[in-house]
C-alpha cells in the first residue's frame, strides 16, 4: 500500500475541499449504555455529552465517536435500532459552506437543517442508504464540541489512544455491481481516489479501496458475495477500520480489556489486521497494520 508519509505522492491528488480526515463518526442506538461498554472496552472514553439531546461523545487519542440515543426530529417515527449503526461521517474541510454548495453543484443532494436553539448548524449531504456526510470547518482552536457539548465532570479531556489506535478508513457495504457508481460518487463529490488492485490492507482484501484525497483515510467498497447463502444487498457503512503500527500487541491489549476476535476460516489474526467479533447484534471493528500518525493538536 502507499507510503502515507510520503507527501509528495499524497500532495499530486487534488483537494478541492481542503479535506483533512475525519472529525467523527457517529452511531445511532437504543442502547447507548450496552455500547457505551463496547466501547470503552476498545480503549474509548466519554468526555462530553450533548447539551440538549441524549449523545454523547466517546474520544481515545485523536478519533471522536459520537454515540446517539436521541433519535432524529426528521426521522420521529422511526425507533432507533437496537444494534449499533453508523448514521454519520463528519469530514473535516477548509470551508464547511463552500464545501456543500461544491457538492450540490456536482449533483449530492443536500440535507435541511434540523438545529435546535444555541446548536450550530453543519452543513450535511446525504452518503449510503440513511447516513448523512458533514462537513466540519471548525476543529482547530474552536471546534463544534465547544459549542453543543458540555464536559463531563472529572472526565479526562484527551484519552490517549490504546496500543496506538488511529482512525484509518471505514467499510461500506454496496449493492451488486454498485462499484462503479460509489467510486464516481465519492471521486466527484469529494476527491477520493481509487488504489490499484495490488495495493491491499488488513485481513479482508476484497472490495475496492478508495484514498481521501489528503491521504489521511481509506474507504473499502464491499459488494455481495456470491457465496453466501443470502445476498444482501443492503447498502450502508458497515463497520470503522482502525489503524495500528502492531496489529498483534493490539489484540493483545484489546483481547486484555474484554475485547473478543474472531478466528475462523480465512478470517483470523495475524499482523497484517484482525476483526472483532460483532457485538449487540452486529457492530464490530476491524484491526489494520498502519504507521501511527503525526499527532495534532487538541481542539476540544
Amino acid at each position: 500500500m502507499p507510503d502515507p508519509t510520503d507527501r509528495e505522492a499524497i500532495g499530486a491528488a487534488p483537494n478541492p475541499l481542503g479535506l483533512d480526515g475525519i472529525e467523527f463518526i457517529e452511531f445511532a442506538t437504543s442502547r447507548p449504555q450496552a455500547f457505551g461498554q463496547v466501547l470503552e472496552m476498545m480503549g474509548f472514553r466519554p468526555v462530553a455529552r450533548h447539551r440538549s439531546r441524549e449523545v454523547l461523545l466517546y474520544r481515545q487519542g485523536g478519533m471522536n465517536l459520537i454515540v446517539n440515543a436521541h433519535g432524529s426530529a426528521g426521522v420521529a417515527a422511526a425507533p432507533l435500532p437496537e444494534a449499533p449503526v453508523i448514521t454519520a461521517l463528519a469530514l473535516r474541510v477548509r470551508d464547511a459552506a463552500a464545501a456543500y454548495r461544491r457538492a450540490l453543484e456536482r449533483g449530492a443532494w443536500g440535507l435541511p437543517p434540523r438545529v435546535e436553539v444555541m446548536e450550530l448548524h453543519i452543513p450535511a449531504i446525504h452518503g449510503v442508504g440513511s447516513s448523512r456526510i458533514y462537513f466540519v470547518d471548525r476543529y482547530r482552536e474552536f471546534s463544534i464540541y465547544d459549542v453543543d457539548f458540555t464536559p463531563i465532570p472529572g472526565a479526562e479531556t484527551h484519552p490517549p489512544a490504546v496500543a496506538g489506535l488511529h482512525g484509518f478508513g471505514l467499510v461500506q457495504y454496496i449493492g451488486l455491481g454498485r462499484t462503479e457508481d460509489w467510486t464516481e460518487f465519492y471521486a466527484e463529490l469529494l476527491g477520493f481516489a481509487a488504489l490499484p488492485d495490488e495495493e491491499r490492507f488488513g485481513i479482508l482484501p476484497t472490495g475496492r479501496v478508495l484514498r481521501s484525497p489528503d491521504g489521511s483515510f481509506y474507504l473499502q467498497l464491499i459488494e455481495p458475495q456470491f457465496d453466501a447463502l443470502e445476498i444482501d444487498q443492503d447498502e450502508t457503512l458497515h463497520r470503522v477500520a482502525l489503524g495500528t503500527p502492531d496489529v498483534l500487541a493490539a489484540v493483545r491489549e484489546l483481547r486484555a480489556r474484554g475485547i473478543e476476535f474472531i478466528e475462523a476460516g480465512a478470517v483470523h489474526t495475524d499482523a497484517r489486521g484482525a476483526l472483532t467479533r460483532p457485538y449487540l447484534g452486529g457492530v464490530s471493528f476491524e484491526l489494520v497494520q498502519h504507521a501511527t500518525p503525526a499527532p495534532v493538536s487538541a481542539t476540544a
